[in-house]
């Protein structure tokens, strides 16, 4: 999960095209810092490593609401959108809000460490998403996003984890970064958030290059950078220096959960 943190933090004074896009900029400053996209990603990580055993669609529902409720009220500042925010403080029936958001892209990097083959991957990346984002395209991303993790870090080469996400998600994957960037603006949806994201990890050639072509791309860039820094990690791995980085910045809570998982997929 180092990756998806990491890409929110570094992502995060660039949000709502505050940068000048370009890839030449300090990692990290005084404005790097977690945001909902952190929380979330931890919150789901947790759920799922609470889980016992081949969990029904009910019981990770159940799981993914709870933890994405209490770590939502725990940290009620991060930045949730206006509709995410909504359910996340109701009191009322959990039901999902149709979203095609790219929040669930963005939390759903644990589930492609925590499964052995890639069905088990896309249906929990689905079970994840659709509490809240039960839009076809807000399930998509999160396939796609968990599908990409799991290729990865299973050996894939670039070329075919391209290939399954064309042929298995339809995204078009076809423009270079340098298309991308001069027109490319903030949005919070999926399908606008996660071929980007996917693009910009296919072109960087280490982990921090990742990061920072994601960054240049401009848009919801705390996001965009946190979902190709997720597929980044599984990839290339994450430096030492940047883990520590990351930990500097994350409250005691979180850490513990982000410990727990290391150490949950060295069991694996």
């Amino acid at each position: 999960m180092y990756g998806a943190i990491l890409g929110d933090m570094i992502g995060a004074p660039f949000e709502f095209d505050r940068g000048n896009k370009t890839k030449d900029f300090p990692l990290f400053c005084r404005r790097s810092h977690y945001t909902d996209d952190s929380v979330m990603t931890i919150a789901i990580a947790e759920a799922l490593m609470n889980l016992k055993g081949d969990a029904d669609d009910s019981a990770v529902h159940r799981a993914a609401t709870k933890a994405m409720r209490s770590w939502g009220r725990k940290y009620p500042n991060a930045g949730y959108g206006g509709r995410f925010r909504g359910w996340l403080f109701s009191d009322n029936e959990q039901k999902p809000y149709g979203s095609w958001g790219n929040g669930s892209a963005m939390r759903v990097s644990s589930v492609g460490w925590l499964y052995d083959t890639i069905e088990e991957t896309r249906r929990y990346a689905k079970l994840t998403a659709e509490v809240t984002h039960n839009h076809p395209e807000g399930i998509k991303g999160a396939e796609a996003t968990a599908g990409a993790i799991f290729l990865a870090r299973n050996g894939a080469c670039k070329k075919e984890i391209r290939d399954y996400i064309i042929q298995e998600f339809k995204y078009n994957l076809s423009r270079t970064c340098d298309e991308i960037r001069p027109g490319y603006h903030h949005v919070e949806s999926c399908q606008e958030t996660v071929p980007e994201a996917i693009t910009a990890f296919l072109e960087g050639n280490s982990f921090e290059d990742v990061i920072r072509t994601a960054v240049s791309l401009g848009g919801d860039c705390d996001t965009l950078t946190s979902i190709a820094g997720a597929i980044a990690e599984a990839f290339y791995g994450v430096p030492e220096e940047l883990k520590k980085e990351c930990r500097k910045r994350l409250p005691e809570d979180m850490l513990k959960v982000l410990e727990c998982f290391e150490l949950n997929l060295d069991s694996l």
